[in-house]
């Protein structure tokens, strides 16, 4: 077993990870960067979700290094696709032209700019990138991780000596892993005081994971893949909540729960704005670049109907959760067989033969991303925990705004979106203020020098369902680099940070001028939400 050593160790190379690097690099400090996957970048590239985000996040609620990231992939683009001159200069180019996102595309774009923006360090010695690498242990004495323990596909058994250990795993891994105190599932309104908490506790009540995957459309040509071995089952599959066979068109509205039926296609597949499946989540569109350069549009199938709600993932056996894993590739799959053989099609015959599965978009063979969307991981027992009566825009009843945070180390706005669940249960989706990030809720109750940087941190199960979108975790996993950091050159820690009033400040102004990261929203943003929620400015 090989030791490697450096200030700061980051297992997980989501969005999170990556950012907490870059803050962790830009402070001085070396850093340990390990990834389960092949692609460094996680919701954005491995699991290939567009991004979802506030509606002011051209101008408004993102971090500095954000808006780099953002417009480094649309640049990435202009100098390396063939767009047309009129796409080549929108200043808000949006390659996939997608319905969901301002900027929807693909992931192999998301890779090479956050490879871009880590390059600066490679020679300098203090960053070191382990990818196809995972956590299988850590080293403890008292309150404190002095190691953690890795698999790398390439090096083999390694063990990673840091000052500070950050997680930014999609699952909180080393939670579970060092016995960190932490919460899995759904807490009661008991417990939370919250009124959309269900009246009992279920740590099994977790959202869905979604196996997503990319799709062309060949009209002429036939792309149809092998039965899925589970396709019988998924074909016929129907949850008591579902208005209709979960392979099908037809899935509830997340708000009023009422069937909401979107066809493949609803009118011309290269105009943009219609709305129906293929452009909700396109993520390149031909017409966007020189003509016959690219055969098909792309869309990114992210749809209820792949929405796996059979079991959990996190709390359950390996062999339990490796179960569900498979049975959420063969209902994406059997989604896919079902649309290319039986679907009702648009002209009123049956079948999209010509569906062919993107691999070449995925970065995998069959279409399906390199890995699945994660939306709940574990939580930690943070020094404070967000609940939906900080954020939610019924639980404020009528105060206007969410809770201001003395502690604030960032800010976010997404509805408190919860995908239906494996309790099971159907969506819930709730109203909510643009919000801060307190920092409480980032320092675990008991361990000195953990910090979480992903879905991992003092949220609640419903409060997860707005703190869990890209940029609000890259302010997260920035905001903890940066802790870190300042921790190692005061000697503080980030307990005694948050604590002491002259460390908070420091840390605070960091944050706003090393970082360029807003702590609070402008209060015309708070005018703006209150006349799209009620119809009347405050």
């Amino acid at each position: 077993m090989k030791d490697l050593h450096a200030d700061i160790i980051i297992i997980g190379g989501g969005l999170g990870g990556v950012s907490a690097a870059l803050a962790a690099l830009k402070m001085g400090r070396s850093v340990i960067l390990t990834e389960e996957y092949k692609w460094l970048g996680g919701q954005l590239t491995t699991q290939a979700v567009p991004p979802d985000e506030n509606p002011w996040i051209e101008k408004e609620g993102s971090t500095a290094s954000y808006r780099q990231l953002r417009e480094g992939i649309r640049n990435y683009y202009r100098r390396h696709y063939p767009l047309t001159e009129t796409a080549r200069g929108l200043a808000l180019l949006n390659p996939g032209s997608g319905n969901v996102s301002p900027l929807t595309a693909e992931p192999r774009a998301g890779v090479a700019v956050i490879d871009e923006m880590l390059a600066p360090w490679h020679g300098t010695e203090r960053l070191t990138i382990l990818l196809n690498t995972r956590p299988v242990g850590v080293e403890q004495t008292g309150d404190r991780f002095d190691a953690v323990e890795v698999e790398s596909q390439e090096y083999g058994a390694l063990t990673l000596h840091g000052r500070y250990v950050i997680d930014a795993t999609e699952l909180g891994d080393l939670l579970e892993l060092g016995a960190v105190e932490h919460v899995i599932g759904a807490e009661s309104q008991a417990e939370t005081g919250e009124p959309s908490a269900p009246a009992e506790a279920n740590p099994m009540d977790q959202q869905a994971v979604s196996w997503c995957f990319a799709m062309s459309y060949h009209p002429d040509e036939d792309h149809t893949i092998e039965r899925p071995a589970e396709y019988d089952k998924w074909r016929d599959y129907k949850l008591d909540f579902w208005p209709d066979r979960q392979v099908s068109f037809t899935a509830p509205d997340p708000v009023t729960l009422e069937p909401d039926t979107r066809p493949l296609f609803a009118g011309d597949i290269d105009a943009e704005g219609i709305e129906d499946n293929w452009h909700y989540r396109r993520i390149l569109r031909r017409q966007n670049h020189a003509e016959g350069h690219f055969p098909s549009d792309v869309c990114l199938v992210n749809w209820p109907q792949i929405d796996y709600c059979e079991g959990p993932i996190v709390g359950v056996p390996a062999e339990e959760a490796k179960r569900h894993l498979e049975g959420a590739r063969q209902l994406s799959l059997s989604m896919l067989y079902w649309m290319q053989t039986e679907a009702p099609r648009h002209d009123g015959g049956t079948g999209y033969r010509g569906l062919r599965p993107a691999g070449e978009v995925m970065g995998t063979l069959d279409g399906l991303t390199v890995a699945p969307y994660i939306r709940e991981s574990r939580r930690i027992k943070a020094l404070f925990t967000v609940t939906e009566n900080h954020v939610g825009v019924d639980a404020r009843e009528g105060l206007v705004g969410a809770e201001v945070f003395e502690d604030s180390v960032g800010v976010g706005s997404y509805r408190i979106d919860l995908h239906p669940s494996t309790a099971p249960r159907n969506y819930v989706d709730i109203a909510n203020w643009p919000f801060q990030i307190p920092l409480g809720a980032l320092i675990p109750e008991r361990v000195e020098n953990l910090l979480p940087a992903c879905k991992n941190i003092g949220s609640t199960h419903i409060t997860n369902g707005c703190y869990r979108l890209h940029p609000v975790e890259w302010n997260i996993g920035e905001a903890v680099g940066a802790l870190a950091a300042y921790c190692l050159d005061t000697g503080e820690t980030p307990r005694g940070v948050r604590e002491t009033p002259r460390h908070l400040a420091a840390y605070q102004d960091l944050l706003r001028q090393k970082f360029a990261i807003p702590l609070e929203w402008p209060r015309h943003i708070y005018r703006t939400a209150r006349l799209e929620l009620f119809g009347r400015a405050e």
